[in-house]
């Protein structure tokens, strides 16, 4: 590509990877050459999110940004809700109709959102490409007695991928998300891709889609070969800026670390079923500063005796929920791991 750029080609690409790893380096050459460099295909396929945030946005500052950004993700964790399969046999399914390649790694740990996640913040906040930099976790611990369990609260579960911007820097972050049921994007299912835009302005946008597939992808490809072919009589420094922001322009607001991340969060626990134990765990969240928004308790299997505690919790810094999490797995009483997903209300 930089080759091309050298001899004064212009450049289409759908390459996610490419441009989230290598695209400060590529449009600093196309720029320096005068050429366009056009991935509208390389995030959520033919939804048009690259030009609604550089151009049909360009009147607001983009407040934040959250979207299911990959359809792999999406389709097992919809089967999961609506037949209550469980994630490994989904997957197969996945695979075996083509959704999933047969190393899925990309898809279900969410290394492919977190690409498109960071050029969409780069674009809405006008900040260097910082892949490395984006905190990704996957939906292979989701279970699926936390589909239903986040159900019954009035909550769906998807993999979001979620750019905000606040006074202390750039969230940059993809993981499982309990949404709201009655939010629009709750409710987005199969493969199909969906991104909602905080403007300033204009408030929430919702955007949705087939995410990939041939010609969905060909359609963004197309309206990337028309918009260059555009560009060819028009003088590169009247044409619209690679990332939204001119060179030079480019905020060194930092990314935040995930540490410094406020969210609400969605808590399962299996525990012993004895007077005192659901005191402790509280009492630690108390003690960490995390309020209790609601608390279920269900009854133990014959022949169990530890039962599912779930809690759901106001909204509070990562760090602080990470030291109670510790305090809390450390008890006699808790078993296994502590499931935690973190919640959005995304409005």
């Amino acid at each position: 590509m930089l080759e091309a750029i050298a001899n004064g080609k212009h450049v289409i690409t759908a390459n996610k990877a490419l441009i989230a790893l290598h695209g400060n380096e590529i449009f600093a050459a196309a720029q320096a050459k005068g050429v366009t460099v056009a991935f509208e295909a390389a995030v959520a396929g033919g939804i048009p999110i690259i030009k609604a945030v550089r151009e049909g946005l360009a009147a607001n500052h983009i407040e934040w940004i959250a979207g299911i950004i990959n359809g792999t993700g999406n389709f097992i964790l919809t089967e999961m809700k609506d037949k209550g399969r469980d994630f490994a046999d989904v997957l197969k399914e996945a695979q075996a109709l083509g959704y999933a390649e047969a190393d899925p790694t990309f898809d279900v740990e969410g290394i492919d959102a977190a690409h498109k996640l960071t050029i969409l913040a780069s674009l809405a906040f006008g900040i260097p490409l910082q892949f490395d930099k984006c905190f990704t976790e996957g939906i292979t611990r989701v279970g699926q007695q936390d589909v239903a369990y986040a159900e019954a609260l009035g909550y769906r579960i998807k993999h979001l991928g979620v750019t905000r911007k606040t006074d202390q820097g750039i969230e940059l972050r993809v993981h499982p998300t309990l949404i709201p049921e009655r939010r629009l994007i709750a409710n987005v299912n199969g493969v199909m891709n969906a991104v909602l835009v905080q403007g300033d302005a204009v408030g929430p946008t919702l955007y949705y889609g087939a995410g990939a597939g041939s010609l969905p992808t060909a359609s963004a490809v197309v309206a990337d070969i028309i918009d260059v072919t555009r560009t060819l009589t028009t003088d590169p420094e009247n044409r619209g800026p690679h990332l939204a922001f001119q060179p030079g322009e480019l905020s060194d607001l930092p990314v935040l670390p995930m540490d410094e991340v406020v969210t609400g969060y969605y808590l399962r626990l299996s525990v012993q079923d004895k007077p005192g134990v659901i005191a402790a765990i509280t009492g630690i969240l108390g003690d960490a500063g995390i309020s209790i928004e609601a608390m279920q308790q269900k009854e133990a299997a014959e022949g169990e005796s530890q039962v599912p505690l779930i809690l759901l919790t106001h909204e509070v810094r990562e760090a602080q929920m990470n030291d109670a999490l510790a305090k809390i797995a450390a008890l006699d009483a808790v078993h296994g791991e502590v499931t935690r997903i973190r919640v959005e209300q995304l409005g």
